[in-house]
C-alpha cells in the first residue's frame, strides 16, 4: 500500500479518544461498551467526515482547485465540515442543499453561513441539474471546483476510515481489549467502505454492524453493493490487493421510522441514555438513529453476555439545537 504517499491535506486531531462506557455498561449489564469519539476529530465541532475530507482537499490541492462543492440535507453534517475545511484549505465552498431556506438558520445552517460557505437551496431530484449548471457557471467565471459527493462517500474518502481502523486497533491492542462487535451508522457507504476495508488490513476480527439510517429495504442487496464497490475503489487507489463483494458488507434495517431526519421515540430515547448516563450527546440523525439501534439489538439478544460492544460516534451534535422542538 502507499497511504502515505498520497496528497492529504491535515484537518483532524488524531487519534480521536476511545473510551469505556462504564455507566451504561453497569445499567444494563452482561456487556462491556466502548466508544469511539469521532465527535472529537475537531474541525468545526467535529464528526466522522473529517477523516474523508483529509484525502478529499489533499485530491483538490493537488488537482489546483480553488473551490470544493458539495451536497447534502439542509442539516448535513458532512456539508459543515466541507465548509470548514474550505476554510482551513484557503478554498471557496458551494453547497447543494435540499429543501427550502428556514426562517432561522440554525444547528448546522448557522456554522455554515459563519464559515462562508454560499448555499444553493434545490428539491432533491434537481441535484443532478443544479450540480452542472453550478460547474458550468464556476468554470464560466474561471474558478476551478472540485466536486466532493454526498457524505464524502467514494474510494478517496473512504480512505480515512482504513486509517481509522488502523488507528483503533492500535488503541486497542495498547489496553489490551478485544473487541466483539463494531457497531456503527451508515447511510453513503464511505464509512462503511473504509471501516470494511481497513479491519481487513489492520487484521480488526470483531464483527461490523452497519446500521442504516435511511434504508429499509435489504431484499436487492443494493447498498450493500455500492458500499463494496467504494471499498474496492478504495483498494484501488491505496494500492492493496484486496477485493470484496456485496456478501462481505452486512448493514442491519428497519430503523428508518418516519423517515430520513425525521426524529421519532428511538431518537430521543437513545439521545437521553447515553447523555444521562455518560454525559455524551449524539446527533439525531445519524449517531442517534444508530444507537437506538444498537440498544434495540441488544433487546433481542444479538450480543452475547460477556462481549464487549464497540460503537463508533460519527459525531453531528450541532445538529441538535436544529431539532429542538421534536427532542423535548
Amino acid at each position: 500500500m502507499n497511504i502515505d504517499a498520497l496528497p492529504r491535506f491535515a484537518l483532524a486531531q488524531l487519534p480521536t479518544p476511545l473510551e469505556e462506557l462504564k455507566n451504561l455498561s453497569r445499567q444494563l449489564g452482561g456487556l462491556t461498551f466502548l466508544i469511539k469519539r469521532d465527535d472529537q476529530t475537531g474541525l468545526a465541532l467535529g464528526g466522522n467526515k473529517t477523516r474523508k475530507l483529509e484525502f478529499l482537499v489533499g485530491e483538490a490541492l493537488l488537482q489546483g482547485a480553488d473551490t470544493l462543492v458539495s451536497l447534502g440535507a439542509g442539516q448535513s453534517n458532512h456539508c459543515r465540515q466541507t465548509a470548514a475545511a474550505a476554510a482551513k484549505a484557503g478554498l471557496k465552498c458551494e453547497l447543494i442543499l435540499n429543501g427550502k431556506i428556514p426562517d432561522l438558520p440554525n444547528g448546522n445552517l448557522l456554522l455554515n453561513d459563519i464559515l462562508g460557505a454560499r448555499l444553493h437551496w434545490i428539491e432533491r431530484s434537481q441535484r443532478a441539474i443544479k450540480l452542472a449548471e453550478l460547474d458550468a457557471e464556476l468554470r464560466a467565471c474561471g474558478r476551478k471546483p472540485y466536486l466532493i459527493p454526498v457524505g464524502g462517500s467514494n474510494g478517496v474518502g473512504a480512505t480515512g476510515y482504513v486509517l481509522a481502523m488502523q488507528e483503533l486497533t492500535a488503541q486497542l491492542n495498547a489496553i489490551g481489549h478485544r473487541v466483539d462487535h463494531l457497531v456503527f451508522a451508515t447511510s453513503s457507504g464511505g464509512t462503511q467502505a473504509g471501516i470494511l476495508l481497513g479491519a481487513r488490513i489492520a487484521g480488526f476480527t470483531g464483527r461490523l454492524h452497519g446500521i442504516s439510517i435511511d434504508k429499509n429495504d435489504p431484499e436487492h442487496f443494493e447498498y450493500e453493493a455500492e458500499v463494496a464497490q467504494i471499498a474496492n475503489d478504495c483498494a484501488t487507489y491505496i494500492g492493496s490487493s484486496i477485493r470484496l463483494t456485496r456478501d462481505h458488507v452486512t448493514v442491519t434495517y428497519g430503523f428508518k421510522g418516519e423517515g430520513y431526519g425525521i426524529v421519532g421515540e428511538l431518537e430521543r430515547d437513545a439521545i437521553r441514555l447515553l447523555a444521562r448516563t455518560e454525559g455524551i450527546l449524539l446527533d439525531p440523525v445519524y449517531a442517534g438513529r444508530a444507537f437506538g439501534g444498537l440498544m434495540d439489538l441488544i433487546r433481542r439478544g444479538v450480543f452475547q453476555r460477556g462481549e464487549t460492544v464497540l460503537f463508533w460516534h460519527t459525531g453531528g451534535a450541532p445538529a441538535l439545537f436544529a431539532y429542538a422542538k421534536d427532542l423535548i
